[in-house]
């Protein structure tokens, strides 16, 4: 029987010559073991695998030509605007079995390293308020979307996944093809999103604890309804107008200060003032997530996420009054912490627990570690002292996050894969030791 050829076409801003590689002729689910990544997937309407190319790992969706088109440019757009979501790699039409029968188009996007789906988060054994936190994620990753004006018609914890930040957990889109993207979003556009995202959520909750995931005395639908809240409570924060006396001008400084803490900073403030020059109106027109991430790379070059940032700029401060350098360049005193502090601290994990976790939630937790330690002890415990502890104790039993093994979520729980409990939701008798 003769071999009908293949022509394929590929669409990609950085075309990869290993993408002729892979074996296109095959239908994506029959494709062989060798060729996979062994990552954890979430649920998909469509077939999604995740395979290995030069040296890194990307995902791939069958998915109509059209819509592959349509999502791939969606992304590269929303890349654009520094918005949390996944890299598109490519997209690829053209494809033929042996036979000659056509094959779907494929999405190719870039694998975010460090990530989970969240059914593999509560595939572990972590503690109870999990939800709440991948919650509180999902709604700051609403509010940035809307503020970019990207409408996503399908919120929900599948469509997203998430990375350790600290105590708390970032989250990106990882699903755009039911999305579109606007100048601004009108007020029933952003509802509409909610309500979807309120019900979607409600239902994915109660789908984990009929699985035994999730306790079955957890509110599913509190903690949907709980999304709307922290969603409305932040829109607010960085979109309503405030006003007040000509006296109160300090007021002005005070709200940029209070986006700041949130994690934002001010881009451009609208001012306005009444016709008599008694009254001051003002309100947010541009707003940029990332103040402690930016302010951290500025200073060090690393590159992180939000809440780690802030973590570690906390950690830099206490190094600055320790060492009695207040009076230095704040530059000079972040290289000096990054090449005489975090650097050795991360260096101390052996290579092949590196994978583990991302060096800025290493050293989160080497400094939750401090503290559990010099608590028991009554001391201050050296970092070359925690460093040991923690890679003695706790690190060889976290799940390897660079690059979980197995697919389904019920692996993981079983520990086939992914082994005991996560970091942060240990116990902190554990963290002792």
């Amino acid at each position: 029987m003769s071999v009908t050829p293949q022509r394929l076409q590929i669409t990609a801003a950085n075309p990869d010559p290993a993408l002729l590689d892979l074996p296109w002729h095959v239908p994506l689910e029959d494709w062989p073991a060798e060729t996979l990544a062994a990552l954890p997937r979430g649920i998909s309407r469509h077939i999604v695998r995740f395979a290995k190319m030069s040296g890194r790992v990307v995902a791939i969706k069958e998915i109509g030509e059209t819509v592959a088109y349509r999502e791939y440019e969606l992304l590269r757009q929303l890349r654009k605007l520094d918005v949390p979501s996944v890299e598109p790699v490519g997209v690829i039409t053209g494809r033929r079995s042996p036979e000659g029968e056509p094959l779907e188009a494929v999405l190719i996007t870039q694998h975010l390293q460090f990530s989970l789906p969240y059914r593999a988060l509560f595939s572990q054994s972590l503690r109870p308020d999990t939800a709440t936190r991948l919650i509180d994620a999902l709604a700051v990753l609403l509010v940035r979307l809307h503020l970019a004006g990207f409408y996503w018609g399908d919120v929900s914890l599948s469509n997203t996944l998430f990375r350790r930040d600290a105590e708390t957990f970032a989250a990106y889109l990882v699903d755009a093809e039911t999305g579109d993207l606007h100048d601004v979003l009108t007020p029933g556009q952003r509802g509409y999103d909610l309500e979807v995202a309120r019900v979607n959520i409600i239902g994915e909750l109660m789908d984990l604890q009929a699985g035994e995931f999730l306790d079955e005395d957890e509110d599913a639908v509190g903690i949907g309804e709980a999304l709307v809240v922290r969603y409305e409570e932040l829109w607010r924060a960085l979109t309503e107008t405030e006003s007040f006396g000509f006296g109160e001008r300090w007021r002005v400084q005070a709200r940029i200060d209070r986006l700041n803490d949130l994690g934002f900073d001010v881009g451009e403030l609208d001012i306005t003032t009444d016709l008599d020059g008694t009254s001051v109106r003002i309100q947010p027109k541009v707003v940029d997530a990332g103040h402690h991430s930016r302010r951290l790379m500025r200073l060090t070059g690393l590159d992180v996420q939000e809440n780690q940032a802030r973590r570690l700029l906390n950690d830099l401060d206490e190094f600055r009054a320790a060492t009695d350098r207040q009076a230095d360049d704040e530059a000079f005193v972040a290289h000096d912490w990054v090449t005489d502090i975090f650097e050795p601290a991360v260096r101390s994990v052996p290579r092949e627990l590196r994978g583990k976790l991302e060096p800025a939630q290493i050293y989160h937790e080497l400094l939750d570690h401090r503290w559990y330690l010099s608590q028991q002890q009554h001391r201050d415990v050296p970092m070359t002292e925690v460093a040991t502890s923690y890679v003695a104790t706790i690190l060889p039993t976290r799940p390897d996050e660079q690059a979980v093994l197995g697919t389904r979520a019920e692996d993981l729980r079983d520990g086939d894969a992914a082994g005991p409990a996560a970091d942060d939701d240990l116990d902190p008798e554990r963290l002792i030791g």
